[in-house]
């Protein structure tokens, strides 16, 4: 069967879930990033990482969407050459370059009173995520104990353009992303219990033979599904199970299914969190676009809740030195929650 012909469709919870991995992460009206969009979108590049991030890390020379470099006003403002620094790179206020307001001091003291730059630009608050920008800045001031109420957030902050990009480090080209999904399903059917739970679910099990058979026939054609190398990454085990990448036990395709636990009297209502969870085998980073084949796997719930954005060599070693008795002291150098410099813009 090829990829053209339609396949029989999962159960609802397990589609929704591969889908999703494809979107990032959400954000507030109030963050200057687009709400849970494809990892292809427009992608924010803030000045200082520029010379890093300005291709992707997966070896095209492009964002497929474009990206928006964002410049700090505090840089502008005081940098007399900062225009010829920013040609030298291909860079322009209004074309693919944003100035964005975060600090009220910045909006007090440096905005243009003239309402034009030294360039000559017009002062004016961007409208398009693609060139041209229709303006050169945008603003995110919340509000402050000193200033109640007194927030600014200016452009892309309507229904119809929400957010001004994603971040840098979630991004991933249209065929990653596509590739990336199809081996996450592929760990889906090699769970022990795969063909049975998906039954139970509802698909019959001339489905489930065929979809499973066409998906990792398809996998293995696109050299996704190399045992040798999922099994060094903690994704499946020697009998090719697929296994969490924390605590190596084996996972149950019925944790795709069912929703995840809540403590009693803190119930969510609208949760959509099954057991079975994304893990990033190695965190995402600025200047490393992680969100790739053999680098994602599934894992259980709660063990994500330990992982977090931490990856999960890191908080192994952790966990070890916890359990060893580690003296306090010596602890903080070492947790990679409290160690690791948060690099994210």
């Amino acid at each position: 069967m090829t990829q053209s012909t339609r396949l029989p469709r999962l159960p609802r919870l397990v589609e929704q879930k591969l889908v999703k991995t494809g979107y990032t992460r959400g954000a507030t009206i109030k963050e200057i990033y687009q709400n849970r969009v494809t990892r292809n979108n427009p992608v924010l590049i803030p000045w200082d990482i520029w010379d890093r991030c300005k291709s992707p890390s997966d070896g095209s020379d492009r964002y497929e969407n474009g990206f928006i470099v964002l410049i700090e006003p505090s840089w502008y403002f005081t940098t007399p050459d900062a225009d010829l620094q920013m040609k030298a790179r291909a860079l322009e206020l209004g074309v693919n370059a944003l100035l964005i307001f975060r600090h009220r001091q910045d909006w007090e003291n440096l905005r243009p009173r003239t309402g034009r730059l030294a360039n000559g630009k017009q002062f004016v608050v961007a409208k398009s995520r693609s060139a041209p920008l229709g303006g050169v800045y945008f603003a995110r001031i919340h509000a402050t104990v000193a200033h109640d109420g007194d927030s600014r957030i200016e452009g892309f902050n309507t229904s119809r353009l929400r957010g001004a990009g994603i971040r840098v480090y979630e991004y991933a080209s249209a065929a990653t992303i596509a590739h990336a999904r199809l081996q996450l399903e592929c760990l889906m059917w090699l769970c022990r219990d795969a063909p049975m739970q998906m039954t139970h679910a509802g698909m019959s099990k001339r489905d489930v033979d065929l979809r499973r058979t066409a998906q990792l026939t398809e996998a293995t054609r696109n050299r996704l599904l190399d045992y040798g190398r999922l099994v060094t990454l903690r994704l499946v085990d020697d009998n090719r199970h697929t296994i969490c990448p924390l605590c190596l036990k084996s996972m149950s395709a019925g944790e795709f299914l069912r929703r995840a636990v809540q403590a009693p009297g803190r119930e969510t209502h609208d949760l959509t969190t099954t057991e079975a969870s994304l893990f990033h085998i190695e965190e995402l980073r600025v200047g490393r676009h992680q969100h790739k084949p053999y680098n994602l796997g599934w894992g259980h719930h709660f063990c994500n809740v330990v992982v977090k954005d931490a990856g999960i060599l890191p908080t192994l070693a952790w966990m070890r030195e916890v359990i060893a008795g580690q003296p306090e002291a010596n602890r903080a150098s070492t947790n990679p929650r409290i160690s690791q410099t948060d690099s994210q813009p």
